[in-house]
């Protein structure tokens, strides 16, 4: 059996029947207020029973199955506040409805009424990366690279405060064809107390090295996290850092998994135009003993200890300039990085036709910058960066940069050209 949505409305006007008035706004272009479903259809959408599409419409004329019915007469059978008559007529729907409401069972139940309580977005997203390294002989070292990933950002309320937020991320290489180079990870799982001026997240999370805008850190650790502050804010961290995840010059030396234990403070200050950071992060391995820290080669210093400081400036809506600096005080080579960036514009996911580009120059010891937010410049290399994003239609977004300048160890050219196209959902 199938019906339209509009005749379904027998269950919408029993759920509706408990109100005294229909005052709810109607959320749907197609239904005028002089529909004789107008009322049943603006209560049922404010109670939360229906739902229209995406360009907020309700097509009340479109067919619906039987599971569909079922779902709408479980959502009816969940209200209490109904009168005899009405409860008499929900008890006919769900004899009617009752195998698909038995396939449901116990499940629809909860997760009507926690539906709100968990909401996924994603990501689908193409990154292909050219990247070229000039030889002592003449010669260049290339390499290609493509991959496909799939992301999906589960949140859940606990309550008002806390939430849990996770990411689930599947990669493959495009350039191969084997069926098995996929892969599926909880990239990161936490816990979030968001209160007042003060935040408080458990678990592993997104490390980002906030005072110098992710010149030093962009990756996850494993810990607590701190937030407090409005326009001066700290942020206490300490925890574990996965070393196989750094920079190739670090996680080339990492047989394992290698975790560094760590501890770090931020701090940034922002007012009106004007931003300010200043940062300190302490990480404690053997692996930094094997990474070449120091000239002298019998080192036997595990730390690194890293400073770093940043500041930004909005000159209008249009332009910003940013710059940072970070030094590792444990190293003796390839000890500081520095950055300093002119961004244009900026383009908005859910505004197609907007863009933005900029202009940077970047140097990045392998020492200091452990797991930098650059997809284009590379570690241990120095040079000028451009690039551009656009959003040629709502939720897809389009990116490419080229990176042109020289290794620190050799002083050879060294090349990337980055493109990436996502899709958000």
């Amino acid at each position: 059996m199938k019906k339209t949505l509009i005749s379904a409305l027998t269950t919408a006007l029993v759920v509706g029947a408990a109100s005294t008035t229909f005052a709810a706004a109607n959320p749907f272009s197609d239904v005028p207020a002089d529909h004789w479903a107008y009322d049943a259809v603006a209560q049922l959408a404010a109670d939360g029973v229906i739902e229209g599409y995406g360009d907020a419409t309700f097509q009340g004329d479109k067919n619906i199955t039987r599971y569909e019915m079922a779902q709408m007469v479980a959502k009816a059978m969940a209200k209490t506040d109904v009168s005899a008559a009405d409860k008499a007529m929900i008890d006919k729907l769900a004899a009617e409805f009752s195998d698909e409401l038995n396939n449901l069972g116990v499940r629809v139940s909860n997760l009507e009424k926690n539906a709100d309580m968990v909401k996924w977005t994603g990501e689908a997203r193409y990154r292909y990366w050219s990247e070229r390294h000039e030889q002592e002989n003449g010669s260049t070292d290339k390499t290609n690279k493509d991959k496909l990933q799939f992301r999906l950002f589960p949140t859940a309320e606990v309550n008002d405060n806390w939430h849990v937020k996770a990411r689930l991320t599947a990669t493959t290489d495009m350039t191969k064809d084997s069926g098995d180079d996929g892969n599926v990870k909880l990239t990161y799982v936490y816990a979030d107390g968001n209160y007042k001026n003060f935040d408080v997240k458990l678990g592993k999370m997104p490390f980002f090295s906030t005072s110098d805008a992710g010149l030093v850190m962009d990756d996850f650790f494993s810990g607590a996290q701190l937030s407090f502050g409005s326009k001066l804010k700290a942020t206490l961290e300490a925890g574990r850092f996965n070393l196989a995840d750094a920079n190739d010059h670090i996680s080339d030396v990492v047989s394992d998994d290698k975790a560094s234990s760590y501890q770090g403070i931020d701090l940034a200050y922002s007012a009106s135009k004007l931003g300010l950071g200043l940062g300190y992060r302490h990480f404690n391995s053997d692996v930094f003993k094997a990474v070449g820290n120091y000239t002298d080669d019998n080192s036997t210093s595990d730390d690194a200890n890293i400073w770093s400081a940043g500041a930004s400036y909005t000159f209008d809506h249009n332009w910003n300039l940013l710059g940072s600096f970070a030094k590792n005080t444990e190293a003796d080579n390839y000890e500081t990085s520095h950055n300093i960036e002119l961004d244009y514009k900026g383009a908005q996911n859910e505004n197609a036709g907007t863009w933005g580009a900029y202009a940077a120059y970047r140097y990045l010891g392998e020492n200091v910058s452990l797991a930098p937010t650059y997809d284009t410049a590379m570690t241990n290399t120095k040079g000028w960066e451009v690039g551009a994003e656009y959003v040629p239609f709502k939720n897809v977004h389009t990116y490419a940069s080229y990176f042109d300048g020289k290794d620190l160890a050799t002083n050879k050219d060294a090349n990337m050209l980055f493109g990436r196209v996502s899709f958000f959902f």
